[in-house]
């Protein structure tokens, strides 16, 4: 099953800068149960947002560039590449950023979306879901405390 992670805003927006608009320490949680054991397909751009590659996941990083080679990742040329190497019984994660979210929703049998609730200035943007291609299964809202800045819901959906 291929699986695309995202919290995205009410505007779809992903981030800015290379860089989240917000901090949501549940979603990291949830993020890393998730993704945990699994292989996890990003852009290089989001491969580079993180201070070292995140532990216990397979990192497969997309890059046009021919002579990128961070250690301790495959790097592919696309994302039909990046889908190949993965086991193909086993969930596999596309987590980002937002270029790879586009090239990756036609492969996708699920998505795992926090909704932030908010709009926000950004240059990276989750595809628009089309609910004539995608079910959501389950909802569940979190409300705003001291730890999370704003209210947001956790989102399932799965392609009809």
């Amino acid at each position: 099953m291929i699986i695309m992670i995202a919290a995205a805003s009410e505007n779809n927006a992903l981030g800015k800068n290379n860089e989240l608009v917000w901090h949501l320490p549940n979603d990291f949680k949830r993020f890393k149960s998730l993704t945990s054991g699994h292989h996890i397909i990003m852009g290089r751009k989001t491969f580079e947002s993180f201070p070292k590659p995140l532990p216990n996941r397979t990192h497969i990083v997309i890059s046009r560039q021919e002579n990128y080679k961070p250690e301790g990742c495959t790097v592919v040329s696309s994302m039909e590449k990046a889908i190949e190497i993965c086991p193909s019984n086993e969930a596999i994660y596309i987590i980002g950023g937002g270029e790879i979210y586009n090239l990756g929703i036609p492969f996708s049998n699920k998505i795992e979306l926090t909704r932030v609730h908010h709009s926000f200035e950004a240059d990276a943007f989750f595809p628009e879901i089309n609910l004539k291609d995608w079910e959501m299964i389950h909802s569940e809202f979190q409300n705003k405390d001291e730890k999370h800045q704003f209210d947001y819901t956790y989102q399932t959906y799965i392609r009809k």
